[in-house]
């Protein structure tokens, strides 16, 4: 997944630099570039996210069930 955000990103760098304005090519980078790209990595890592904290919980939960 890692290797298609560095591609969407050369691609919108490479539209953003084409436009006629420094500030068209910023909205550009930021409009098609950054803020989807971050949505989308965002929703991506959320079934990780979810994973990692049951993991973090059970560990913890473990940890208090120690023998006397």
């Amino acid at each position: 997944m890692w290797i298609v955000a560095i591609g969407w990103m050369y691609v919108v760098t490479l539209m953003a630099a084409t436009e006629p304005t420094v500030v068209a090519g910023i909205m550009t980078f930021f409009g098609y570039g950054v803020l989807p790209l971050s949505l989308v990595l965002y929703l991506m890592g959320a079934g990780r996210r979810k994973r990692r904290r049951a993991a973090q919980h059970a560990a913890h939960a473990g940890a208090r069930r120690t023998p006397d």
